[in-house]
């Protein structure tokens, strides 16, 4: 709300609500209940986490159709992907719905089934947000060592930085952990998405941040290489963050677009990112609900915050 009246300088944020989980919910009585309460309180979305059994998912998904609300994010197990888009969930967050579904995890990808999910989601009318650099993260796809040089943790604190260091490390060296069935599933989870964009699926722009690694802004940047290894283009990347997101969320506002009558939210580069995506690093300045902020005034900020948590000399 003080972002909204101009007190607090923020992106324009559309949130979900404490999630529906095995933690949260324990009926279908209840699932009804926190969907109501959450309409009641001006959320904009309902959050699913893993957890929901089918009955309890149902009477969530029975309500919110009811009321008018959107629910977005995993496909709990005992949901399944195939119930979860009949059912109309709006976005299939993380692709993790489709690894368990297509059993990408164990093996090669079935071709024949991939394309029957990518035509079903298609028809469904669901957005996917695929979350890539992240779960590379998260399943151990990526090198403790490799994340600790981002340069951007320095504008994190440095105890999130070593509860994640610590988490990374632990899932390393679990026993459980296989770096090959690592490396396996970062690569299906690519073939998926690729298989998503060519079918003309939906797809938004997404990085969880400030999830593990994840630094809000530079995730952004950790994210397209992924995105351009699935087969986008800079130009279909740039929409996924852009107009797709404006389209998502059209009767909230307009935005998404550099057009009369949108909200006045742009960033202007010093290069074209559509010849070269890597321009898209280089601000000359960002515009938030129509206020300009120069390059300059953008790194002063950074700097502060780097500041902030940056040792003091002894």
């Amino acid at each position: 709300e003080r972002a909204n009246r101009g007190e607090l300088l923020s992106p324009t944020l559309y949130l979900a609500g404490p999630s529906f989980s095995d933690a949260s919910i324990n009926s279908p009585e209840e699932a009804i209940a926190r969907v109501r309460e959450q309409k009641q309180q001006g959320w904009d979305l309902l959050k699913i986490h893993p957890g929901l059994t089918r009955e309890e998912y149902d009477a969530m998904a029975r309500t919110a159709r009811e009321v008018g609300m959107r629910w977005v994010g995993h496909v709990p197990a005992a949901v399944g992907l195939v119930h979860a888009l009949e059912m109309g969930q709006e976005t299939i967050d993380h692709l993790d719905g489709y690894i368990e579904y297509l059993e990408g995890d164990k093996g090669p990808l079935d071709r024949a089934k991939l394309e029957d999910i990518v035509r079903r989601t298609r028809e469904a009318g669901a957005w996917v947000v695929p979350t890539m650099a992240l779960w590379e993260v998260l399943i151990g796809a990526r090198p403790l060592e490799t994340l600790l040089a981002y340069p951007e943790l320095r504008y994190m604190p440095p105890q999130m930085v070593e509860n994640w260091t610590r988490a990374h490390r632990a899932r390393l060296e679990s026993p459980n952990y296989n770096r090959e069935r690592a490396e396996r599933i970062a690569a299906n989870r690519k073939e998926i998405l690729r298989a998503l964009h060519r079918g003309g699926v939906r797809i938004l722009f997404g990085t969880d941040a400030p999830q593990q690694f994840s630094v809000p802004g530079f995730s952004i940047h950790r994210e397209i290489p992924v995105l351009l290894e699935c087969g986008l283009t800079p130009y279909e990347i740039l929409r996924t963050a852009t107009r797709n997101v404006g389209e998502y969320f059209r009767h909230k506002d307009r935005f998404g677009t550099i057009e009369v009558g949108a909200r006045a939210d742009l960033i202007l580069v010093k290069g074209n990112p559509l010849s070269n995506v890597e321009n898209l690093k280089h601000l000359a300045g960002v515009m938030v609900r129509g206020r300009w902020l120069p390059e300059r005034e953008i790194q002063e900020r950074l700097e502060r915050i780097a500041a902030r948590y940056r040792p003091a000399a002894r």
